[in-house]
């Protein structure tokens, strides 16, 4: 991760963070270690508590406690309560600045936690499904305070987003059931930045993609990118498999599940584990068992079988690793970044949501091409005239 070793370098020299309180609630992997490294050099408390029960990776949680001196709180395969514990417990950290996957922080912080949340300064938020409700609590006029939405940058869901989700989402799909994609339907629902990675990487595979879409200019970029476009009850008769990826619930559902083919496979590479309902799935088969690591089988009351991977939970962190280190490289930096830039601006923001500073931006996509040996042109003194006047060119 050569673009965040870069910024930890800078945040050691100059000390941003120093003697503030941060709280992260991310998927701890690899990379989000060295977040966590890179903020806690740069001067500042670090507490870490997971932001899915299936995504921690135990050995690296034990690391950043016992060779970093970091509170983590997270284990892989928790309950839902001992999810919700460990959140309280790295808030009962007092945070001055919140580190999101998902607004889980936010969330606990907005509901009423009493003695938490007032010393906060500002907060950021990983993903597409977490802006959409920082973004509904801002325009109710109940957002505590101003948060930078780290998705939004065009360095993180150009790249993150789309060839990250895709890679590891197939990476997940292959590693949980062992399948050959060629030749397979695979419907993608939803079709935004990461429904055109996983879309993109499938069809790589060899396999034919459906679209399903809600939003009729998505739905025609899939068309003219080359793909089928069709609803959810006319897929769910011919997919093979299905990936969710909309931050939505109930995608799939009970009027789907009564068409599926057997032997069809679900997933959800989108956030949240109720894209796929599967509590409808449950209530309509007579039987359901491990078929193998990550995947469920359930046995319908016709005799066909549907399985679930992964739980319904994110399938590149259930059964893969995520994404690689090298995309994980620029969101990161962007949230490194982002930190230090709230620490220093937060008495001039409002209680709203805020773009990733387009210099902060840019700042992470220079540094990439320079960690990858690539040069790119300057404009020469001309050229800018050129563009910022309007005689010329007539």
């Amino acid at each position: 991760m050569p673009v965040l070793q870069s910024i930890r370098k800078q945040l050691i020299r100059s000390q941003p963070l120093a003697g503030i309180r941060v709280v992260a609630c991310l998927h701890v992997t690899t990379e989000t270690a060295n977040l966590m490294i890179t903020l806690r050099d740069g001067g500042a408390s670090v507490v870490l508590c997971a932001s899915n029960p299936q995504s921690t990776q135990d050995d690296v949680a034990a690391s950043l406690v016992k060779d970093h001196g970091l509170p983590v709180y997270a284990v892989r395969g928790v309950t839902a309560e001992m999810h919700a514990a460990h959140v309280a417990a790295a808030l009962a950290h007092k945070p001055q600045v919140t580190i999101d996957d998902g607004a889980e922080l936010v969330k606990q912080l907005h509901g009423g936690r009493s003695g938490c949340g007032g010393e906060v300064i500002g907060g950021t938020e990983e993903t597409t499904t977490g802006v959409m409700r920082l973004k509904a609590l801002a325009k109710e006029g109940l957002l505590r305070y101003p948060v930078i939405a780290i998705n939004d940058a065009m360095t993180k869901h150009l790249f993150d987003n789309r060839y990250g989700t895709g890679q590891s989402t197939i990476d997940g799909i292959l590693r949980a059931a062992n399948i050959l994609l060629a030749g397979m339907n695979v419907v993608v629902a939803g079709y935004g930045w990461c429904g055109r990675g996983v879309a993109m990487r499938a069809r790589g595979m060899g396999a034919n993609i459906i679209v399903c879409e809600v939003d009729p200019i998505k739905a025609l970029e899939a068309l003219m990118d080359g793909y089928r476009v069709m609803s959810m009850s006319e897929a769910a008769a011919i997919g093979d498999v299905f990936v969710t990826v909309t931050g939505n619930k109930s995608v799939i559902h009970g009027e789907h599940f009564e068409k599926l083919k057997d032997g069809a496979i679900l997933c959800n590479s989108g956030y949240f584990n109720v894209e796929i309902d599967l509590e409808a799935l449950g209530r309509m088969s007579h039987a359901r068992r491990p078929a193998r690591e990550f995947v469920e089988e359930f046995s319908m009351r016709d005799g066909r079988k549907v399985y679930v991977l992964g739980e319904g939970r994110l399938i590149n962190l259930a059964s893969a690793e995520g994404h690689p280190a090298s995309v994980m490289d620029m969101s990161f930096a962007n949230q490194a970044l982002a930190v230090e830039y709230l620490v220093k601006k937060h008495s001039l923001l409002e209680r709203k949501v805020y773009a990733v500073p387009e210099e902060l931006d840019r700042q992470v996509a220079r540094l990439k091409l320079e960690a990858m040996g690539v040069k790119i042109d300057r404009l020469s003194v001309e050229q800018e005239k050129f563009l910022s006047t309007w005689p010329e060119g007539n």
